[in-house]
């Protein structure tokens, strides 16, 4: 980036933060403004876009190690088993549901594919973040049941999607139609197995270690905070030298820690807050300059026809199938059903296989693809997220 780039994104950044509380009122989002002032910089000659793409895929992996981690150590497991059964629905029955008629919708708009590939497309589609819809999540006109089904589901449908994203990139690779190659499955049992262990071992140690020494008074908030980051480092570098997956085993580390540290991760938050958005918008910044000038000059208009029935279409059918025969109401299951965009996690993912399974046939397909899909969301669901708030708080409490 030039000098004259980081001069525009260190101002923008400078006067977001000015007047974040009126904006958030209104429909133009951060994700929204930093897509498109990367995609305007690359356009303007200011971001050279293959420096631009070598930087995207070292920040990519950071931000999604520490928000995997992050967001699973902020979720009280105990209180999802018990209390919320919106959101365990939501994760249990309809991320399954979501992954399964996007392959049926992939299936039947892209006849050409391999299905393992269209398997893997729609499990990239799946995650949602609530970064892109912040002003639900915050708006006091919305109930807080649905606020927290949101916000939880968000927080772990990354994590819980990352193993059926691997498990569909390794066999799509692994042979060609139907013969599958034995090694692949193997391949990806040692990445989903050795992740999941190495992180429950990494993150429960530092648990016990980090509540020990604050116990003991023997560390303060400020390097707490910076312990986490270490410790969702080291789950990453920890699974990779046994072989496993890093990422995968990042976001199972913080749920271990979670689980140890039980609700006592304050710092978690407000890392996240602070310092972990400015990762969040740059990430956000160097996809739209690296992504998504070269993504929209090569879509298709299928795939855009994909792309909008997944929003429109896959993600609400799912949710509400997956509160069917709960006490959330018609308009509830809507809601929920809408507010699910996509975010990161999905290009993030995307950036992931393509990087790591080069036999892949359609692997800058679905990147193109991927980076729409967050392109489209971000304006769809940030434009609609401050009225559609206000508009459904104001009908539930009529209707209540």
């Amino acid at each position: 980036m030039s000098e004259a780039g980081l001069l525009i994104a260190a101002v923008t950044i400078f006067a977001y933060a000015l007047i974040a509380r009126r904006l958030s009122d209104w429909i133009l989002t951060a994700p929204m403004v930093f897509l498109g002032l990367g995609w305007g910089m690359t356009e303007a000659g200011l971001f050279h876009v293959e420096g631009a793409e070598k930087a995207l895929h070292l920040l990519a992996e950071a931000t999604l190690v520490i928000v995997l981690f992050s967001d699973a150590a902020a979720v009280d497991l105990v209180a999802l088993r018990k209390r919320f059964v919106w959101p365990e629905r939501m994760l249990l029955i309809g991320l399954p549901a979501t992954m399964a008629l996007g392959t049926l919708a992939g299936w039947i708009l892209l006849p050409g594919w391999p299905i393992w590939e269209v398997a893997l497309l729609a499990a990239i589609l799946a995650p949602t973040d609530a970064a892109l819809g912040q002003a639900v999540v915050t708006n006091p006109a919305v109930p807080d049941r649905v606020r927290r089904a949101l916000t939880v589901e968000s927080g772990l449908n990354d994590g819980l999607a990352l193993p059926a994203v691997l498990f569909f990139g390794c066999i799509a690779v692994g042979g060609v139609h139907d013969n599958i190659q034995s090694s692949w499955l193997i391949f990806a049992a040692e990445q989903i197995g050795l992740a999941a262990l190495s992180g429950a071992a990494v993150g429960w140690l530092g648990g016990l270690a980090m509540r020990a020494a604050s116990n003991l008074r023997l560390s303060t908030e400020a390097f707490e905070g910076v312990g986490v980051l270490a410790l969702a480092g080291l789950s990453y570098l920890a699974s990779t030298g046994l072989g496993g997956n890093g990422f995968l085993a990042a976001f199972v580390g913080g749920l271990a820690f979670g689980a140890v540290m039980k609700g006592r991760c304050k710092f978690v938050f407000e890392f996240m807050e602070t310092e972990g958005q400015i990762l969040v918008l740059a990430t956000f910044l160097l996809i739209g300059a690296a992504l998504l000038p070269e993504a929209a000059a090569r879509i298709e208009s299928v795939a855009i026809l994909l792309i909008l029935i997944s929003l429109f279409a896959v993600r609400p059918a799912a949710i509400w199938l997956s509160l069917w025969r709960t006490d959330a109401a018609p308009l509830t299951k809507g809601f929920l059903g809408w507010f699910g965009p996509r975010g990161l996690a999905t290009v993030l993912f995307a950036l992931l296989v393509v990087g790591q399974l080069d036999a892949l046939k359609h692997g800058d397909e679905i990147l193109t693809i991927s980076a729409i899909a967050v392109a489209l969301s971000a304006v769809l669901h940030g434009v609609s997220a401050a009225p559609g708030a206000r508009w459904y708080g104001g009908k539930i409490e009529i209707s209540e």
